[in-house]
């Protein structure tokens, strides 16, 4: 069964802004499978992505196993991207667990995941796997790696994130992530894809507007933030900062995210969303695994940007340059 909502324009901004289309926001909401499904759309010529919401347990193949039935139904609805969380790959109840079930880029579960990707012709961020570098002999540490596939099943990008979460929130528990992984050395420049330029980061970086306000600037109209958010943080935090993320940088953002009890010493907190330029949550999860579909209106996002043209307007002779631009 399938109901359609339709949401009226922004009229603030059509105010604002006479000579800016804004484009109706219909959202179809499907329940049988997957559980959660949710489409914003304005034209259906208009590229389509997927974000789908999971809960990883330390069973590598069960969870891929999950990804791959989301992933599949994501083509079959006509996604051209798919967008899975951070630890999409696996979530282990100690660092030790951690190192021994990571993989190098190249190992076999990866591969799963390109096959995967030529199969149902669509691209795939795979938005935090534990990656074993190029260094693992010598610091026994690995990598949170976003990796990004072309619908050939090729790495066009690889991103590792460069913030790591060593936190202490009360009733939350403690995280340390550098525990047992290595912060990466660089930003990765936005990629073109089907549904437009992304830029790639990975969950505690959403925290740091100077990563996002340099990749804006190096061309990125869609952010990703792949995530696995807890649940003090997630209710606090997690739609405030995406939308922030999406107004301050006049981009797309799409953030996958970790649901439920991952195992007896962890939970995420979910609410997988995409959110516009203009800070409108324009499609979401609800609870458990499943995925939301949203459209890509990157004529939307041009018009907003020459009506609000910020990045013009900054002034870096008296706060510097937050976030230099990419080389």
């Amino acid at each position: 069964m399938l109901g359609f909502i339709t949401r009226p324009p922004h009229r603030f901004l059509s105010l604002l802004c006479p000579g800016l289309r804004i484009p109706q926001l219909s959202v179809l909401c499907a329940q049988p499978r997957p559980r959660a499904m949710a489409i914003s759309s304005s034209s259906c010529e208009l590229p389509l992505v997927a974000v789908c919401q999971v809960t990883s347990t330390p069973d590598k193949q069960q969870n891929f196993k999950t990804c791959a039935e989301l992933v599949r139904e994501a083509a079959r609805l006509g996604a051209c991207l798919a967008f899975l969380p951070e630890a999409f790959d696996f979530i282990a109840r100690d660092p030790a667990e951690t190192l021994h079930l990571s993989e190098p880029l190249g190992g076999k579960f990866l591969e799963e995941y390109t096959q995967l990707a030529r199969e149902c012709g669509l691209w795939l961020s795979l938005g935090g796997f534990h990656e074993r570098g190029q260094d693992w002999e010598q610091t026994q540490k690995i990598y949170n790696c976003h990796v990004l596939l072309n619908s050939k099943g090729a790495v066009v990008a690889t991103y590792r994130k460069t913030h790591l979460c060593d936190v202490e929130i009360p009733g939350q528990g403690p995280m340390c992530e550098s525990n047992s992984t290595m912060p990466g050395p660089s930003l990765e420049s936005p990629v073109s894809t089907p549904a437009g330029k992304i830029g790639l980061a990975v969950c505690y970086d959403m925290r740091f507007p100077e990563l996002s306000l340099a990749l804006a600037q190096a061309g990125a109209e869609i952010l990703t933030y792949p995530s696995a958010f807890g649940s003090i943080t997630g209710p606090a935090h997690w739609e405030v900062l995406l939308r922030a993320r999406a107004i301050e940088t006049q981009c797309y953002v799409v953030a996958a995210a970790q649901c439920g009890r991952h195992h007896e010493k962890r939970a995420s907190y979910g609410h997988s969303m995409v959110v516009d330029p203009w800070g409108t949550v324009v499609a979401r999860c609800s609870e458990g695994p499943g995925l939301c579909l949203a459209r890509i209106d990157l004529n939307y996002l041009r018009q907003l940007r020459r009506h609000l043209p910020v990045f013009q307007h900054r002034r870096p002779d008296l706060y510097g340059n937050l976030g230099h631009p990419l080389s």
